[in-house]
């Protein structure tokens, strides 16, 4: 697939540097203080949970909590991605925007020695604390690169799994980041993401919002439009289910307005053909 493919990402109303550059903020914050990611701010999380206590409401089992060392568990996400990938022994395993290494080294302990997980995470900061989370977990099929989702620094066709957990929505170019998934899949693989879907108009100021883009909140697109996005890119088979049980969490993202009413958390999954 090229660049000039016809569908477009339209979720967002400001500067995609500008963007960038919120999200990056933010997420430099959050590997520095151990904030929670979605809602509140980096000084005041919107989640008075301990991040443990907020990957079980996500979906996450004690056994999943109690296998990665403390430190890797920031408290991001909106589901249980790893979960839903159902990976085997062997499977190498791509993760778009990975932060601290959570999700990357429970897909580790699925895979074993003989997979690999590569995390690719924009933030310097983030990298560097997951790399450290890598030495105190032993977790040596697992690494972390700096890059962009929309311009991953992996090779074609080398993974089996892309996963991603609540990070999608952040992108300003999210047919590219399809795109890029759909490259780095081998022929076969398939994409199992977390991610919040938007099923209602945003009020302007939060859509214009930069804060409220990488709060997880503004950059939500419609589920036709991500349809749109995955086939677009080659995808088949693509399955986009809200989860409504996720109104609860969602609801104290902001303090003065109920941001259930615009946005659901979801589970995306598509397959790259075979042949």
């Amino acid at each position: 697939m090229t660049d000039d493919t016809r569908t477009t990402d339209d979720s967002a109303s400001i500067d995609p540097a500008e963007q960038r550059a919120a999200v990056r903020e933010r997420y430099g914050s959050i590997a520095s203080e151990s904030s929670s990611c979605c809602g509140g701010t980096a000084d005041a999380p919107s989640t008075a949970d301990a991040p443990d206590d907020r990957a079980r409401d996500l979906g996450y089992s004690d056994d999943d909590v109690d296998a990665v060392e403390a430190g890797a568990n920031l408290g991001l996400g909106c589901g249980n991605p790893t979960a839903l990938a159902s990976m085997n022994a062997g499977d190498d395993v791509l993760d778009l925007g990975s932060g601290g290494g959570f999700d990357c080294f429970l897909a580790g302990r699925e895979v074993g020695v003989e997979g690999s997980v590569v995390g690719v995470d924009m933030t310097p900061e983030m990298v560097e604390k997951a790399r450290e989370n890598a030495a105190e977990n032993d977790a040596g099929n697992v690494e972390f690169r700096l890059g962009e989702i929309e311009h991953l620094p992996v090779a074609d066709e080398t993974v089996d799994v892309v996963i991603s957990n609540c990070v999608v929505n952040l992108s300003p170019d999210k047919p590219r980041v399809f795109r890029e998934a759909y490259r780095a899949l081998r022929p076969g693989g398939r994409l199992a993401i977390s991610d919040v879907v938007l099923t209602a108009d945003l009020p302007d100021d939060v859509r214009a919002d930069p804060e409220s883009v990488a709060a997880c909140v503004a950059g939500a697109s419609p589920i036709p439009d991500l349809e749109a996005m995955l086939a677009d890119a080659g995808f088949e088979g693509v399955v986009i289910e809200p989860k409504d049980d996720s109104e609860s969490f969602i609801r104290e993202w902001d303090a003065e307005r109920d941001l259930s009413e615009y946005v659901v958390s979801a589970t995306i999954e598509a397959e790259k053909p075979s042949a």
